[in-house]
């Protein structure tokens, strides 16, 4: 099945990436509660990575499937959910990685390892962890998982707040502190 990857973020208004964003259909599973538990036996490494046995799964196609089977639950552990099972996955950081971010209009709209768009906003808050010499940078995604900004990302969203005089940005009525508390 041929992919079409997604236009770059800088090139779209916010319509258009709301349109992106809504066009996604995702499985619910937040509705979702099965009894049979296991472990998957798959890992999302810090980088943003899937494996699974231990060898790397390389088919982009099958990382997006299983990403929209993501969720994590109040203590913290990740799952892959199916109407049938919840199954067990480990993940080193976080089980999104964002490599770009865009400025538009009243929003800041974030493009995920897995081809996601994410509109930070009151449903989707940016969080800064760790400590005000090596922060990091969070993006809620969905279903209690988070994208880590990467390196560029992390920059460019720096490089926003700076041009403000501060260290916050905003999007969608919402002002996020870049600075761990």
């Amino acid at each position: 099945m041929p992919y079409d990857p997604p236009p770059y973020l800088a090139g779209l208004s916010l319509a258009e990436i709301a349109a992106l964003v809504g066009a996604r259909k995702l499985p619910p599973v937040d509705q979702w509660q099965p009894e049979q538990r296991g472990d998957s036996e798959m890992r999302i490494a810090a980088d943003g990575k899937w494996f699974h046995q231990g060898g790397e799964i390389r088919r982009p196609a099958m990382v997006r499937a299983f990403a929209t089977l993501l969720r994590r639950d109040a203590d913290g552990q990740h799952w892959l959910v199916t109407p049938q099972e919840m199954l067990s996955i480990d993940v080193e950081d976080a089980a999104f990685i964002a490599v770009d971010v865009a400025a538009q209009g009243d929003a800041l709209a974030f493009r995920l390892n897995t081809d996601d768009t994410v509109i930070a906003g009151p449903g989707h808050p940016i969080i800064a962890r760790g400590d005000p010499d090596v922060p990091a940078l969070y993006v809620a995604v969905r279903h209690g998982t988070e994208a880590r900004l990467n390196r560029s990302t992390y920059a460019q969203l720096v490089e926003m707040a700076l041009a403000g005089g501060v260290l916050n940005v905003a999007s969608r009525g919402e002002t996020f502190s870049l600075v761990p508390q």
